[in-house]
């Protein structure tokens, strides 16, 4: 008898991952990433030393080149930032108004995971997983998990 474990047929079908240690993949990628990203800085209304640590420690001088020309190959781990953050942006507007959506970062957050603290300082001081945590919490309260 030959069991095989398999997922049952749905309509649905597994989301494709992008390769990001293809170099074409973050080529194609990284443009509209950094276009998206300085989208949403403005939204949220993010002071450019914010921006820059959420984008992993960029120093000053390449953070205004790279507003100003955001054709670049990004690494691996910037267009992971971006993707979680982009992802946080979309969910905080399936959620809330786009008012309360651009604001909810900068409020102040009763939620345990914030401890009190706004999503952006929880993002700030945990880098990568932090962002990881607050864009898993988002989709878990608009069904998305």
């Amino acid at each position: 008898m030959n069991l095989a474990y398999a997922y049952p047929k749905s309509r649905f079908e597994p989301t494709v991952l992008v390769d990001l240690s293809s170099r074409a993949e973050r080529e194609r990628l990284s443009a509209s990433a950094l276009k998206g990203f300085f989208k949403l800085a403005a939204a949220w209304q993010l002071r450019d030393e914010d921006a820059r640590e959420l984008l992993g420690g960029l120093s000053a001088s390449s953070f205004y080149d790279w507003k100003k020309n955001p054709d670049r190959l990004l690494e691996v781990d910037r267009i992971t930032r971006i993707s979680y953050l982009l992802g946080i942006y979309k969910a905080l507007h399936i959620l809330y108004g786009d008012k309360l959506a651009d604001e909810w970062v900068a409020l102040p957050n009763t939620n345990i995971i914030f401890g009190g603290r706004t999503p952006l300082a929880y993002m700030l001081g945990g880098g990568l997983l932090a962002m990881q945590t607050v864009r898993k919490l988002l989709d878990a309260r608009r069904g998305g998990l």
